[in-house]
């Protein structure tokens, strides 16, 4: 039976340039070895996870979104919580494209990002589960959730990372720590802080030093707490950022990894960001779901301590096909072990 895919494209992603290379993505993944075929996502809300969550159900081999982190987290959201997962490919037509710069697929370029699937690598990534959401790349609380809020839709699209960058020199002097309280993996954070935020991968907002010894397949999710919530003092620590990740080690930061985070509000709300967009209000319980989907990336550029396993499209079939029959259930299966009910040989 030929594999099939369908491209599950945002036509309002970005510079909308999707729509030019469609043809030629399509000749692409069929030259690939799959039936593909796609469907455009529409104004009604969950379009994109509706869509993923149908043609998994139906038996389809992989599915590509196409389109910003947006479109990518719809696309998870609609698969994570099935029993058998397709594999997943990204065509990045968004505004940051965290996920894709993570994965090194070509963020820019969407018939190079379709001939990353092409090759047929993937690695078993890691996603968040937050209650019954699921995150690819971030969640958290505090200043990053107001700072994704306030950057119209409209802007993102015109002015890409530069809208969010005005925006965050806006609210700055605005800054105020909350009350926070942190439950995670031998630890508990109880006091004042400007924002928390749980990675999964090493790009947060375009940069690729926040989490510099991020692993996208280790199990666990790396938490960052930003103690301080001082304009001069905020400023230093994204200098050193910048000066190769100098911070993780500062004494106004919290950096450790951890499988499960547990956050709650202390004296007032506090609004939970899920890869950018709002998932919430705090308590809510943040799960690490190790090795969750597997998603074709630009292996050969990913360093080496980024990920732990690797494999190519037909070995992960072949895995799909072993987890099915070891589900199998004794009514499935006749007296001699055989599927069905074969006729008798003489």
């Amino acid at each position: 039976m030929k594999k099939r895919c369908r491209i599950i494209y945002n036509p309002t992603s970005g510079r909308e340039a999707m729509r030019n290379d469609l043809v030629e993505i399509l000749d692409i993944l069929e030259n690939a070895g799959y039936e593909t075929s796609a469907y455009r996502t529409t104004a009604k809300p969950n379009s994109a996870r509706d869509e993923a969550e149908r043609v998994a159900r139906a038996g389809f081999n992989l599915i590509v979104a196409a389109g910003g982190d947006g479109t990518i987290n719809e696309v998870v959201n609609g698969i994570a919580p099935l029993k058998h997962r397709p594999m997943m490919g990204i065509i990045p037509a968004g505004t940051t494209n965290d996920y894709a710069r993570a994965l090194k697929i070509p963020r820019e370029d969407p018939i190079a990002a379709a001939k990353v699937i092409a090759k047929g690598k993937t690695v078993s990534m890691d996603i968040g589960q937050a209650d019954k959401k699921f995150f690819v790349n971030i969640a958290g609380g505090g200043l990053l959730t107001e700072l994704t809020y306030g950057v119209p839709s409209q802007f993102k699209s015109l002015f890409g990372y530069l809208a969010y960058l005005v925006k965050g020199a806006e609210m700055l002097p605005r800054i105020k720590p909350i009350n926070m309280h942190l439950e995670y993996d031998g630890g508990i954070f109880n006091g004042k802080a400007s924002m928390f935020f749980l990675a999964l991968t090493n790009s947060i907002g375009g940069f690729e030093q926040i989490v510099p010894d991020a692993s996208l397949d280790d199990g666990k999710f790396t938490l960052i707490v930003v103690k301080t919530s001082n304009l001069v003092e905020i400023l230093q620590l994204m200098t050193m950022v910048l000066n190769g990740g100098r911070h993780i080690k500062d004494p106004r930061i919290l950096y450790v990894k951890t499988a499960k985070v547990v956050a709650k509000p202390v004296d007032e709300k506090m609004m939970i960001n899920i890869d950018g967009e709002y998932g919430g209000d705090a308590p809510m319980v943040f799960k690490d779901l190790k090795r969750h989907i597997q998603i074709f990336a630009n292996i050969d550029k990913i360093p080496e301590n980024a990920i732990t396993s690797s494999s190519t499209a037909e070995a992960i079939i072949a895995e799909h096909f072993v987890a099915e029959v070891e589900d199998l259930s004794d009514k499935d299966l006749n007296g001699d072990g055989i599927i069905g009910n074969p006729t008798k040989q003489s």
